[in-house]
């Protein structure tokens, strides 16, 4: 890190306007890249002793060897700048919006006399129509497809002339007006195209007003085959409707965006609700986001979507404020020249709704990275990475991974999650009740890998030798720093098994430490090693607070009852029955308590001592 001292000529001539800082390493690579309404206020943090630094801040700030800066005129300005060399750099630090480099969009040809209906990455500011952004190609394919079903609008790119001698299959089976032949002239056309600007635009209700007259008049001309294709269409469309239309929220107009962030990764959702229809959902996925706060995230987001969208509704609803809030709302009304309102919905249909893109969030990121661990290829790089960053002599095909789990001493419970050729194995996974309720994570860990690996000894027993305790593994992976590193490291040596490899995890700056070995070691934080050493991790975590939960749960639904000598289930529920508590049984007389059946005077007045006592 750059000592202050060094900097104060510089940082005391640094100007206080609005701008964006840049920080580089000692190879001159940048970073980091920051928007600040005060450079100077904002680059003296980074070289003053900070407390209450986030770890991703204290690594930067460890990291950075030189700054720069860009003055600009406005904080909207920096915005835009901030924006463009994060995309440009790719710091380490920032996060990183994965798909950020163009969205697809539906683009309708208005600089044609016929227009067509196309995939466009480009949008610019000229006679065509812009509709998006959609988050993938495939989502803009499928509502090309279902546009082409319902309104017959040409798919060809050849010049329109009204003079070929032929049409092609597309206007035989009813999609295409076949204005190639002359069949539809530009005013009809037109109002196909018309039509199709509508549905895109959520107005879908005076289109199935027109097709329903024009259904009208061509059955009133007799023209049967003709209303059977209008029906069709309004069918179609009506199916689309009911598929998209939310309960509860009858024109309103409003984009909805859900965030999500676990560990290095972050989930977007955005609803693009239109006249109460939910015209389209898409998601977004962002790396680099360990210690990058959610209203940060939802802020670059925020910008970053926007800034290419052509449409901005007025209302836009947010799982979390974006930080500096009011900045992207003056960005956003400057954009669409409209008042724009950011809120958090707290009640009725659009409260269910925001849950509802949450949950969609959380099970995207999920379902990725399930993706990534059955990715083979990535799998096998990170396996070869860890074994040369962690220095193995074996490739690591097996790795246990052991975590605690307690409430300030109370049920502790210990876990076991196994990971075979970078994927995991459930099936293999372990839960261990620990012997003595008390707050020492080094004792508890401790006896679990004892009773773990005592299990290797006793491979004498033919009939133990498929059971997964009979494994020897790779690398033991334990939830911790030095502390519970030491102390699974002194059991395995007592045990006589100083050739498994050990190491343990600090998930507040993801340190790996080793037996023997003074610094941790730091993974890159976009390796596949580390990656795949968060999700064993994350796996052995999961796995043990399940089992500490159900524990829990258990015993909270234990009365104190059970502990009275001459009490069973059927009395049990007879007293709470009458009683509805054990404090208002507590409150009453041996008489009362006698009433109940087979509880005479004697077992009364020894459930009153039992209780009173406690």
């Amino acid at each position: 890190m750059v000592k202050s001292d060094s900097f104060k000529n510089r940082l005391r001539d640094v100007p206080k306007n609005p701008g964006v800082y840049l920080h580089s390493n000692v190879k001159k690579e940048i970073i980091y890249v920051g928007k600040a309404n005060s450079l100077q206020d904002r680059l003296k943090y980074y070289f003053s002793p900070q407390i209450d630094a986030t770890p991703k801040i204290k690594e930067l700030m460890n990291n950075i060897h030189d700054f720069d800066f860009i003055v600009t005129e406005s904080e909207q300005e920096a915005l835009l700048l901030e924006n463009q060399l994060i995309k440009k750099y790719q710091p380490k630090y920032n996060a990183r919006l994965k798909d950020d480099k163009s969205y697809p969009y539906i683009k309708i040809t208005k600089s044609e006399e016929f227009p067509q209906i196309v995939i466009s990455r480009n949008p610019k500011n000229d006679k065509n129509k812009y509709y998006g952004p959609y988050s993938s190609i495939s989502s803009v394919r499928q509502t090309l497809d279902l546009l082409s079903k319902i309104f017959p609008y040409r798919t060809c790119t050849k010049e329109i002339t009204g003079k070929d001698k032929k049409a092609c299959l597309e206007f035989d089976i009813g999609r295409c007006k076949a204005p190639c032949i002359g069949n539809s002239d530009q005013a009809e056309y037109e109002e196909i195209i018309s039509s199709v600007e509508k549905f895109l635009s959520g107005k879908t209700s005076p289109i199935v007003k027109e097709i329903k007259n024009e259904m009208v008049k061509a059955s009133n001309a007799q023209n049967y085959e003709r209303a059977a294709v209008y029906r069709d269409r309004i069918k179609a469309i009506e199916r689309i409707l009911e598929k998209q239309k939310v309960s509860g929220l009858r024109y309103e107009t409003f984009d909805l965006i859900s965030c999500v962030k676990i560990d290095n990764e972050a989930m977007i959702i955005v609803f693009n609700i239109r006249k109460g229809n939910m015209i389209a959902h898409e998601k977004f996925r962002i790396e680099r986001t360990e210690s990058t706060e959610v209203e940060e995230i939802i802020r670059l987001f925020l910008y970053d979507y926007y800034s290419k969208s052509i449409f901005i509704p007025n209302s836009i609803l947010v799982s979390e404020y974006p930080s500096e809030k009011n900045i992207i709302k003056d960005f956003l009304e400057n954009k669409s020249k409209k008042k724009i309102n950011i809120s958090i919905p707290v009640r009725g249909t659009k409260k269910k709704l925001l849950e509802m893109g949450t949950s969609n969030a959380k099970e995207s990121l999920k379902q990725w990275q399930i993706k990534w661990i059955n990715d083979s290829k990535k799998t096998r790089k990170a396996l070869n990475d860890l074994q040369n960053e962690l220095g193995l002599i074996n490739l690591p095909n097996r790795i246990e991974c052991f975590d605690i789990s307690h409430i300030q001493g109370s049920n502790v419970v210990a876990s076991m999650s196994v990971f075979e050729n970078g994927l995991p194995k459930k099936s293999d996974y372990r839960r261990f009740k620990i012997s003595e309720d008390k707050n020492d994570d080094f004792a508890a860990m401790r006896e679990v890998i004892n009773r773990r690996y005592k299990k290797l000894l006793e491979k004498k027993d033919i009939s133990k030798k498929l059971d997964s305790f009979s494994k020897v593994p790779d690398l033991i992976l334990i939830d911790g720093g030095k502390g519970q590193l030491s102390s699974a490291l002194q059991v395995l040596l007592e045990l006589g098994f100083s050739n498994i490899p050990i190491a343990g995890i600090a998930k507040r700056e993801e340190e790996i430490f080793m037996p023997y070995n003074e610094e941790p070691i730091i993974l890159d934080r976009s390796s596949q090693a580390l990656y795949l050493i968060q999700r064993v991790r994350d796996e052995a975590h999961r796995f043990a607070i399940t089992y500490h939960r159900n524990i829990r749960q258990k015993k909270s639904i234990q009365s104190e009852l059970d502990t009275i000598n001459g009490i069973g289930k059927v009395k049990k529920k007879a007293l709470l029955k009458k009683f509805g508590s054990t404090e208002k049984i507590k409150n009453s007389s041996i008489k009362e308590i006698a009433t109940i059946k087979n509880i005479n005077d004697n077992l009364a007045k020894n459930i009153l001592e039992v209780l009173n006592s406690k």
